[in-house]
């Protein structure tokens, strides 16, 4: 390990990237421990262990969220924006003409236009979040132009990290985003280990034990899934042009197990936390009947079976939908058909869709369990080791694991552009 670190850092170029990634990703760390005024620390500790999907949606703002920070929001709305924009390129014909034919500029367009899509969504998630947050106690305004300078101070907060995140991906070693969450996973790992040490109990060391174990199948599943796919062969046929035979060769075509990522997970807690932040929210309108209808749909979603079997649901459904929308099988089909391509034994064109169509949707099922049962693990650690200072969190190794593995990719692919032993 100490010699491929050598060889790594011996490389200026590569030196001088991660060096510039860790030094963005500690201003980054920075601004996230920079707190708003008027928080009150021991009601948000408590409204964090009541909410679990508070956990959650601070794991994808990068940890701004539980310090109710000046990134409060962190990449979260940039990460909505990015999926709007690609919902969009398949719904919308012109959309996807101008991201394929124009190349580089196409691109930057649509990243301008992810940009500007950003604001809106920060403005209208930080109302919501700090007026859920003022509901609860933990923040106390006096007056109007103290809650607009927070709602303004979160997106500005939400544009400055969008802007360290595109420094870092200009960098090419990896998404800037992921790494931000990244970082912001790694940073709550010392706070966590803390309160282990701080609760142990030397009674339960069975508990210890079993939770141990299902951390690493679980991390040993992440990356037999993460790189999971199936391959489907592929062989073109020969053409003849002039005294020239082409083609003739055969590859073959990988159907990753997992096509979503981590998307379907951020869906599911986009759907499932509007009722409770509404039902919070309203349950302390004051009006009588309005009070007691989100006071029962608050009790309702607060019991932990049904909301991991909501949130299991949701992620199931929200990975076909996914999956359906960026994977076309009749456009491969079509692709192929064009290039002289075929899967032997299967006819070309429409029979081809339909049996990329029936191979996609039987490793989409694995997949999607795999993300369902990621989506509620933390829940089903803590009711079997009955520990709540012991927190499996499926969503943030997945994370960390393809950050990780993505990040080794780009590593070895600019190792072996200056290093040609053995090929």
């Amino acid at each position: 390990m100490f010699r491929a670190l050598k060889q790594i850092f011996a490389v200026s170029e590569l030196r001088e990237k991660i060096f510039f990634i860790l030094g963005v990703l500690v201003v980054y760390r920075l601004a996230a421990n920079i707190p708003m005024p008027g928080v009150n620390m021991a009601v948000l500790a408590r409204l964090f262990e009541e909410n679990s999907m508070l956990g959650m949606l601070n794991t994808f703002s990068g940890g701004g969220l539980k310090g109710v920070s000046v990134v409060i929001l962190g990449v979260a709305p940039y990460i909505s924006a990015s999926i709007i924009m690609q919902l969009l390129t398949m719904a919308v014909p012109a959309l996807e003409r101008i991201q394929k034919e124009e190349g580089e500029a196409g691109r930057r367009k649509f990243t301008m236009w992810t940009r500007w899509i950003t604001i809106p969504l920060a403005v209208v998630q930080a109302f919501g979040m700090i007026t859920l947050l003022k509901s609860q106690g933990v923040i106390s305004i006096a007056t109007p132009t103290m809650f607009a300078t927070m709602i303004v101070t979160a997106v500005t907060g939400t544009v400055f990290l969008m802007w360290l995140g595109e420094l870092i991906t200009e960098k090419g070693m990896g998404n800037g985003v992921s790494m931000m969450i990244f970082a912001g996973i790694i940073a709550g790992l010392p706070t966590s280990f803390a309160r282990f040490l701080s609760t142990w109990d030397s009674t339960q060391i069975f508990s210890y034990l079993l939770f141990l174990l299902v951390a690493v199948i679980t991390i040993a599943g992440v990356v037999f899934v993460n790189d999971g796919q199936r391959v489907i062969p592929v062989s073109y046929a020969k053409r003849l042009r002039g005294a020239r035979v082409y083609g003739g060769a055969s590859t073959h075509l990988p159907l990753r197990v997992n096509q979503a990522g981590v998307i379907p997970i951020i869906f599911a807690v986009s759907i499932i936390l509007i009722p409770k932040m509404a039902a919070s929210y309203l349950a302390q309108s004051g009006s009588g009947m309005v009070s007691d209808i989100a006071y029962s749909v608050n009790s309702f979603l607060n019991d932990q079976w049904i909301y991991a079997g909501l949130y299991f649901l949701l992620v199931v459904v929200f990975t076909y939908f996914y999956t359906a929308v960026v994977f076309d099988p009749f456009k491969i089909a079509e692709n192929l058909q064009k290039q002289g391509g075929f899967v032997p034994g299967i006819r070309p064109g429409a029979t081809t869709a339909e049996y990329l169509g029936r191979v996609i949707n039987r490793i989409t099922l694995g997949g999607a369990l795999f993300l369902g049962i990621i989506a509620v693990l933390p829940s089903i650690i803590q009711n079997i080791t009955n520990i709540q200072s012991l927190t499996l969190g499926g969503v943030s190794i997945l994370i960390v694991v393809s950050v990780v593995l993505e990040l080794m990719k780009h590593v070895e692919g600019q190792m072996s552009m200056r290093s040609y032993e053995g090929f």
